[in-house]
């Protein structure tokens, strides 16, 4: 005959069932998509890569470089994405020699962070003073945010494609983005200047791997930020705004 110490306690069986159901439930829903990824041929169809601009060997014009220390600072918001696509996640394509295509995504952080950094980096190079946070702007007049600095630079993606075509005994790499810079009064609330900047990159080569399609986003967007303030007129009004 079994004592009460021996009979099993109902309230810990029920606990145990609950938990039970709960973890064949998640592998159960794991199981699903990872089935439909392998269905769909996903799994191995997905590109992903790291978008970088280093500013080191950038050479910064006499015109928009910094004589002294600054005094005033600049605050960078994070780029808007307006591409007309129906993923803005999506920042490219792999196609490959019997023409199906494979999606290429940002590995960890978004295009509209990176290239708010790049600008960062390269206004640091020029020796400007330029504030750690970015800010948040729809490049609308009316909603310029509040802040310590005098000059906001933010911005819009139009365009931003990097691609590969796989070919039987090449690659043919392809890379282009296109940028909305606003230049803003902090201080007052109005838009100083607008500007568009373009870059296109293209070359051939026999190897393919996910880095070399970083590098062509990279050399892009190196270009693009360079030619953005080798604008005699850019350089100028960032110069006018923050000697006021």
């Amino acid at each position: 005959m079994k004592t009460s110490s021996n009979l099993p306690n109902p309230a810990w069986h029920k606990k145990e069932i609950i938990m039970k159901t709960k973890c064949s439930r998640i592998t159960g829903i794991a199981g699903m998509l990872l089935w439909i990824l392998i269905l769909s041929g996903c799994a191995a169809n997905l590109y992903s890569i790291n978008m970088y601009y280093d500013a080191e060997k950038a050479v910064i014009p006499a015109y928009l470089q910094v004589k002294g220390k600054a005094s005033a600072a600049v605050a960078v918001a994070e780029f808007t994405d307006v591409r007309q696509i129906e993923d803005r996640l999506v920042i490219g394509r792999v196609v490959k020699s019997n023409g199906s295509k494979s999606l290429v995504f940002p590995k960890s952080v978004p295009p509209t962070k990176t290239i708010a950094h790049g600008i960062k980096n390269y206004l640091r190079k020029a020796g400007y003073s330029v504030a750690d946070k970015l800010e948040t702007w729809n490049v609308k007049e009316g909603n310029i945010p509040s802040g310590d600095a005098k000059l906001l630079i933010g911005g819009s993606i139009e365009e931003l494609d990097i691609q590969c075509r796989k070919g039987s005994l090449t690659n043919s790499y392809t890379g282009n983005v296109r940028l909305n810079v606003v230049l803003a009064d902090m201080a007052h609330g109005k838009i100083l200047h607008r500007s568009q900047v373009e870059s296109t990159y293209s070359r051939e080569y026999p190897l393919f791997s996910e880095n070399i399609l970083g590098e062509q986003a990279d050399i892009v967007l190196a270009d693009a930020i360079e030619k953005l303030f080798e604008d005699k007129a850019v350089a100028q009004k960032i110069k006018e705004a923050l000697a006021e």
